[in-house]
């Protein structure tokens, strides 16, 4: 953990402890000028029902918007709040989750802890716990929970990728992520970015739209949207950010390839290669050439949780340099030998799906050999369709090979 993280860490739990105190003396708390505060739609101002609610939560509430109101919450569902304060958003998860869900509120400064654990019992809420903690190290196992929220507070990290990558670490596969951040325009000088900063709160820093994006795909989400709600001052924004894992079986879990799955990723390659029915290539490239040939937000592996070991992967390569055909790209899924029939190629294939459609991609494409039965039944499966039959169009180990045309059109993107 650098110095400058630790230094941020400290200064927030500071701060936020001080807000915690005004709060539990009954003070209403705000992090940020008054015209920020409405102008933004900042703290209890941001919700529509606070109803039934303890004063104290109320008071204490320093959001810049209603998450629980955007992540399509379920009966059952466990949950978890980054940053979960005075424990606002806590309290609402748990009434729509209800007695058979499960809410954690993670925080990182005793007072606040101290302070939502009254209001809980206030509230009369029994299926919410409050960990101390921070939000670059989750204290949850990987993959327990459903949805994770956040208001306001992943600005406050000094180490955005690494808050975005724990949320994807515990998140089961399929699970959601709805938060509300504070997010800045392109183009900002830096001095006024700054002071804008200062004025809203995010004392470390905000992102644009576009980072954000950058680090939500980074982090292993294959969907994604941000969309603005309130405007704050200086070129600043008050913005939901919606993302998902990708849906995978049952002890699989699907993520973005890594450099370090390089062996295991090339060796599912050449099995595949050796099967006769995969590709016309007949060896596997080394990593360097599999890397500069493949795009990188769309290249993502299935990991068998218990082993911890790579079953198979699927990557997609630019099909021209022309723009004309820049939302246009080919794959390739490859499924270890072991690990057939357990719907890890169907998975792969509504993962890249999913991470090509958020990017605007609006074509997959490829070619399979039509003996390749199980892998054009695959395909059909994730609605691509046969464009043609192109015949005799290569030779394969000494003799003429046909070659059945696939593609994917988006229904989403490229409209």
């Amino acid at each position: 953990m650098s110095e400058n993280v630790e230094a941020v860490r400290a200064g927030v739990v500071t701060r936020y402890g001080e807000l915690a105190r005004a709060a539990q003396a009954g003070k209403q708390v705000i992090d940020c000028g008054s015209q920020e505060l409405t102008g933004g739609c900042f703290g209890a101002a941001g919700y529509d029902d606070t109803t039934g609610l303890p004063d104290g939560a109320l008071r204490a509430s320093l959001g810049c918007g209603n998450p629980v109101a955007v992540a399509d919450l379920q009966p059952g569902e466990t949950v978890l709040d980054l940053g979960s304060g005075g424990g606002i958003d806590v309290l609402l998860s748990a009434r729509r989750v209800g007695p058979t869900g499960k809410v954690y509120g993670l925080d990182a400064t005793p007072e606040m802890i101290e302070l939502a654990r009254a209001n809980a019992v206030e509230a009369g809420a029994t299926n919410v716990e409050f960990l101390h903690g921070h939000i670059e190290d989750i204290p949850l196992p990987d993959a327990g929970v459903d949805v994770v929220i956040s208001n306001c507070v992943i600005n406050l990290s000094a180490d955005k990728p690494r808050v975005l990558a724990e949320a994807f670490r515990v998140l089961k596969p399929g699970g959601r992520l709805g938060v509300s951040d504070v997010i800045a325009d392109d183009g900002l000088q830096s001095t006024e970015r700054a002071e804008a900063e200062r004025l809203v709160g995010c004392t470390a820093g905000t992102l644009t739209e576009a980072e954000y994006r950058a680090l939500l795909a980074e982090a292993g989400f294959t969907a994604y949207t941000i969309t603005r709600t309130h405007s704050a001052t200086g070129g600043l924004h008050s913005a939901i950010v919606r993302a998902s894992t990708a849906a995978a079986p049952s002890g699989v879990t699907i993520r973005p390839m890594r450099e370090s799955d390089a062996a295991q990723v090339l060796a599912i390659y050449q099995a595949g290669l050796d099967g006769g029915n995969a590709s016309f290539e007949t060896t596997a490239p080394d990593w360097q050439a599999f890397d500069a040939a493949k795009l990188p937000l769309h290249r993502h592996v299935a990991v068998d949780t218990a082993a911890g070991q790579v079953v198979g992967w699927i990557a997609v390569s630019a099909v021209s340099s022309r723009c004309v055909y820049a939302g246009v790209v080919e794959h390739s899924v490859y499924v270890h030998h072991g690990h057939a029939g357990r719907g890890i190629g169907l998975a792969l294939l509504n993962a890249l799906i999913q991470s090509t459609e958020t990017e605007g991609i609006w074509t997959i494409q490829s070619g399979i050999f039509p003996e390749n039965t199980a892998s054009l039944r695959l395909h059909e499966k994730a609605g691509f369709r046969v464009v043609g039959t192109r015949h005799r169009i290569g030779r394969h180990h000494g003799r003429w090979r046909d070659v059945v045309f696939i593609e994917r059109r988006s229904a989403v993107a490229g409209l």
